[in-house]
């Protein structure tokens, strides 16, 4: 494709799937941030209320894993269709039949199902920029993805609530989401219905696509960088899923925070991510992907973690303060953003099962977050589940050197570029 058709990295022909992504994470992030005080404040207790999200989690990882096989089988447009229609009906059961009678089983089976529909819906549409974005502009494309979802689930997804709250309380704010989802869903509907995608096994036979969902499995075991790839991005936003829990119970009941400040400080954090996933994005194409992440996402988050609980602790109820290492967080983690290019480079003939693998990692990370923080929390508290999260980090950084990726051409360029300067200043 042609320069013209790109803007900083972004195809501009897919602009409005990229916008319907960051409305429909605006709705599906509305609870983000305050769900767990809010389930914890209808009497149950935060290790119940770490649990509800761990199903979801759990739920969110197997739709994850599936999601790129089966977006493949029936198109993305299809799958990101299921995936929101599924989201509204389940998240209502959940408002109506869980919260509204405090139906704990309730909350646990509608909350959980809800965790197949985000998944399905946007990791559809990463399958649909790798099969229509040139490989050489992969990074820079995901990088704009996960900007328009970090608008999406962390800046409209927070912001929005600590205005709503105060006004239709959170139960309404709750309710106020599905608008949002339904927003997104229709928009990605007719914006996305005409975009040629790859149909080569849309028209398989029910044997072969069954072969082909079986490769989501199997490749972890015949591909053991895919295996390594996928470690480090279970890692990757361990803290992004885990502090959303376990930092409100740390700032508005132990430091005195109010849950607008809470949310506030939560949004600038992913505020800051809209800039860095596209600057990491574009970025990793020059310095390497695995190198960035080695020194950048996994040192970086390994340090601002650790800041985000010591900091407020030492300083108290300080707004400002707070804000320093979510910055830190929004900046790090946004530097393991090649990570989405990289799938599909380890096994560039089964990509569909290669982005399935990277959506489980995406997805497990949703699980491990909070299944991490129901085992610490008990017996180390808070303070135990972030260094557990520190600890997974450096672990990360170990296996940076063990997995072996092929980079993309522009680190190739870039060096030929420093050395040919190299050469021309000795002569």
């Amino acid at each position: 494709m042609n320069n013209e058709k790109y803007w900083l990295g972004l195809p501009k022909h897919l602009i409005w799937g990229f916008i319907a992504i960051a409305i429909f994470m605006s709705g599906d992030g509305f609870e983000m941030a305050f769900l767990s005080k809010h389930i914890t404040d209808l009497g149950f207790s935060p290790t119940q209320s770490a649990m509800v999200f761990t199903v979801y989690g759990l739920s969110a990882a197997l739709a994850a894993w599936a999601s790129g096989v089966v977006a493949e089988v029936i198109t993305p447009q299809k799958a990101m269709t299921i995936g929101f229609i599924l989201w509204i009906i389940m998240h209502a059961l959940f408002m109506i039949l869980g919260l509204d009678f405090q139906n704990y089983f309730c909350m646990l089976l509608f909350y959980g199902i809800r965790g197949l529909a985000y998944p399905l819906f946007i990791y559809s549409f990463m399958l649909l920029l790798v099969q229509v974005v040139p490989r050489a502009r992969l990074a820079a494309a995901t990088g704009w993805f996960w900007a328009m979802y970090s608008i999406g689930i962390g800046v409209i997804g927070s912001y929005l609530p600590s205005f709503s709250i105060p006004v239709i309380g959170e139960t309404g704010t709750l309710w106020f989401a599905i608008v949002w989802v339904l927003s997104g869903g229709i928009l990605a509907f007719f914006s996305l219905r005409h975009i040629p995608v790859d149909r080569s096994k849309v028209d398989l036979p029910l044997q072969d696509k069954l072969t082909e969902l079986s490769r989501a499995v199997t490749i972890l075991f015949t591909n053991r960088n895919i295996f390594l790839a996928c470690l480090i991005r279970i890692i990757n936003t361990i803290s992004l899923f885990g502090f959303a829990i376990i930092m409100p119970l740390l700032f508005v009941n132990q430091l005195g925070f109010s849950i607008s400040e809470w949310l506030q400080i939560w949004a600038v954090f992913f505020f800051v991510t809209i800039f860095t996933n596209i600057f990491w994005g574009i970025t990793g194409e020059y310095i390497g992907w695995i190198r960035q992440v080695r020194w950048f996402g996994c040192i970086g988050m390994a340090i601002s973690s650790l800041m985000f609980y010591y900091l407020p602790i030492y300083f108290g109820h300080n707004f400002l303060i707070a804000l320093i290492p979510a910055v830190l967080l929004g900046i790090f983690v946004a530097a393991f953003v090649p990570m989405t290019a990289v799938f599909p480079a380890l096994e560039p003939h089964h990509q569909g099962a290669a982005i399935s693998i990277y959506n489980l990692s995406a997805g497990l990370s949703n699980f491990v977050a909070p299944a991490v923080a129901s085992l610490v929390l008990p017996f180390f508290d808070i303070v135990g589940v972030v260094w557990a999260y520190t600890g997974l980090y450096i672990f990360a950084f170990i296996l940076t050197f063990i997995i072996k990726v092929p980079q993309p051409v522009r680190v190739k360029q870039a060096k030929e570029t420093l050395q040919t300067l190299s050469f021309a200043e000795k002569y």
